[in-house]
């Protein structure tokens, strides 16, 4: 399928329906992460195919340590995998691994392979993918106000550019498409100051279903919106 010349530059995804995917299929529920892990992989390489410079997966909130012990561990495996058994095949494709999130309460091998992977990506520029772990938009952004408060900054002198430069990745451009997979349509708590105009597309299929036509098809429909900005 032909994609529209209008590529969005950042695109943020909610990875859901893992689970339900697996109980569809009579699968293990860890089998729907597995999948959901090679499927963001293969995200990952359509968006570079189309030039997206910029890509943001949520891929463990704050709310998920409520999961049980065993789901739990076996996603911490799936990330610190993605950070260090694959850190290569990311790296070879002159992408640059970020994080998004508290380090705070992370298993320290994974904080271990976080960091080594983001230093070692760190020179790459063919584009960014961010992953959101133990990460939520409102504790992002209690963390920024504390950051601001830490920095006593007056509060007169206080402003949106103020919070934005005080988030985990004040870098990052906001993203202007949010895709949410699953049929589920709120953003529950991803990225929740930097999506204020972002362009929102909901799609019924669950994660490891997303097909290569789906990610396209989302494309032609962001490219089809206006966006005006309160104009």
């Amino acid at each position: 399928m032909a994609v529209s010349s209008h590529i969005p530059r950042h695109v943020g995804i909610i990875m859901d329906g893992n689970r339900r995917w697996a109980r569809a299929r009579g699968l293990p529920a860890l089998e729907g992460h597995r999948r959901g892990y090679e499927k963001m992989k293969a995200v990952g390489d359509w968006a570079l195919e189309v030039g997206i410079e910029y890509l943001t997966v949520f891929a463990f909130s704050t709310e998920n340590w409520n999961r049980t012990k065993r789901e739990v561990s076996y996603l911490m495996r799936l990330l610190k995998r993605a950070f260090e058994r694959d850190l290569n095949y990311f790296h070879e494709r002159g992408i640059k691994l970020r994080f998004l999130g508290r380090w705070r309460g992370l298993p320290a091998d994974v904080q271990r392979a976080t960091r080594a992977a983001v230093r070692k990506t760190a020179g790459n520029t063919r584009a960014t993918f961010s992953v959101c772990i133990n990460y939520g938009g409102r504790h992002e952004i209690v963390d920024a106000v504390r950051a601001i408060v830490r920095a006593r900054v007056p509060a007169g002198r206080i402003t949106p550019a103020t919070i934005s430069h005080a988030l985990y990745a004040s870098d990052l451009p906001n993203p202007d498409l949010i895709i949410r997979t699953s049929g589920e349509q709120r953003l529950s708590g991803f990225l929740t100051w930097q999506s204020a105009y972002s362009e929102l597309l909901f799609v019924k299929q669950h994660w490891p279903a997303f097909s290569k036509q789906d990610f396209h098809a989302a494309l032609q429909a962001y490219a089809r919106r206006q966006r005006r900005y309160g104009r």
